[in-house]
């Protein structure tokens, strides 16, 4: 194995805050930006700053654009569904999940208005707190999840849906055992492990219970089915599969259950933990939100819904919402790639079928292209004339071939939805702003980030 730097970590002292927090930071200092760690017998290579990555997921995009395997749901996907799929299955699913969400909506005014509609309803459950303290996780999970859920199954779901909060609950669940430090264990000696029973099995009967979920709703829509006029996702696949018989189209088990959950999970905790945490920035830093209300004021008023357009005319709000994606830090390691043939890099043969960690984290707190790397400053996406400031270092959605499918529909969730809360109401916290703490309570694969309660009383 021809990169030079090959790190032993010693395991039992070794959590996954440390692993994928500090020590690509201290690692890249010593040994540069791209080296070499153990994760039990199998080599990783750990990609650091804006331009290995940049080199590696852009300049030699065919090169690193395969996914490499997450061992805690393996069980769960087994190489099927878009996220974890590889070759010309991933290929087939990709375009054809870009063309669907497209054709319903993503990115233009159709789907606009439903984010829109979708704000006014969380608008009214915010009113009924009565400015009383709430924890405001599933407030924003329902909401956000509706917007993919109307896409993927064709509806929404009332905010009182048992099912639709069963849902939600295993996904946030889910979504912190990815991250726990036994998840990080588990994913370094799974080939050991797996044989053994343990918290690691946890995941994999949520994620298949919220399986099962799709398949009653797969088995709906099949009985339901008009080919002249798909409703959703799901009918879109199943016409599909008509259409291009001996394809990845038939794995119907697989692909379409699988590409859905995909979509939905995506599509509900990433914007929703974004929300989230950006409430908690806000409220430690009391002096943006007030530039916020002003600006909003301003360019909106209070006598319309805030529309998309209305972004251009709003840099101070861009910024904020852009760096708090950038301090969020949701995914930090991203999603592993996978190199797809013996790929030359920077001068090293990194072999066919090794497993990539291009760290985020790493470019979204790159000092090269950010002023304040380590604060949360909007000024990192300001120049100095109050325009909003383009940075290609920001990359919370990934980049090259493996990008998010949802990006443009994320980006319009995150400002329709900020925006509208702002319109109408005011933050307030519980403590004293110095008080509050924003460090993640997990940094595993994803960042679990605090839970906290707030007041939201009218502006």
């Amino acid at each position: 194995f021809s990169l030079p730097w090959a790190i032993e970590l010693p395991v039992l002292k070794m959590c996954s805050s440390l692993l994928f927090c500090w020590f690509p930071v201290q690692l890249s200092e010593k040994y540069g930006p791209v080296f070499t760690v153990y994760f039990g017998s199998k080599p990783i290579v750990v990609l650091c700053g804006h331009e290995a990555v940049k080199e590696a997921l852009v300049d030699k995009a065919e090169e690193f654009s395969g996914r490499g395997i997450i061992p805690t749901v393996e069980n769960n996907f087994h190489g099927f569904g878009v996220v974890f799929a590889n070759g010309e299955r991933w290929r087939q699913l990709r375009r054809f999940s870009l063309t669907v969400l497209r054709n319903f909506g993503m990115g233009k005014k159709t789907i606009e208005e439903r984010i829109q509609e979708e704000a006014q309803f969380l608008l009214e459950t915010f009113k009924e707190t009565k400015a009383e303290p709430f924890d405001p996780t599933y407030f924003l999970s329902r909401a956000v999840s509706n917007i993919i859920c109307s896409i993927v199954f064709g509806n929404r779901f009332d905010y009182e849906d048992k099912e639709f909060l069963s849902l939600l609950q295993m996904m946030n669940e889910s979504f912190r055992e990815i991250s726990s430090p036994w998840s990080q264990f588990y994913d370094m000696y799974a080939s050991f492990l797996k044989y053994f029973p343990g918290p690691h099995t946890k995941i994999y009967y949520i994620l298949e219970n919220m399986r099962k979920f799709i398949e009653r709703r797969v088995k709906q829509n099949q009985a339901t089915l008009d080919p002249n006029s798909p409703r959703d996702f799901i009918d879109c696949f199943l016409i599909q599969m008509e259409k291009t018989p001996s394809t990845e189209y038939q794995s119907r088990d697989f692909n379409l259950e699988l590409t859905t959950l995909n979509l939905f999970f995506a599509g509900t905790e990433t914007v929703s933990s974004t929300l989230r945490y950006g409430f908690l920035l806000l409220m430690k830093h009391p002096e943006v939100p007030e530039k916020l209300h002003e600006e909003i004021d301003r360019v909106i008023g209070h006598n319309r819904a805030p529309a998309i357009e209305d972004r251009s005319q709003m840099p101070y709000t861009d910024a904020v919402i852009h760096e708090i994606q950038r301090v969020s830090d949701l995914i930090p390691m991203d999603v592993p790639h996978l190199v797809t043939r013996d790929t030359q890099f920077r001068g090293y043969t990194i072999p066919q079928g090794t497993k990539i960690y291009p760290m985020l984290s790493t470019i979204l707190r790159d000092p090269k292209k950010f002023k304040n790397p380590e604060s949360f400053s909007p000024e990192n996406f300001l120049e100095e004339n109050g325009r909003f400031q383009k940075n290609d270092a920001f990359v919370p959605f990934s980049s090259g071939k493996r990008i998010c499918l949802g990006e443009a529909l994320a980006r319009m969730e995150l400002f329709l939805f900020f925006t509208t809360i702002l319109q109408s109401f005011t933050l307030k916290p519980l403590m004293v702003p110095k008080d509050i703490d924003t460090k993640p309570l997990e940094s595993g694969f994803n960042k679990i980030h605090p839970v906290y309660q707030l007041c939201i009383v009218p502006h």
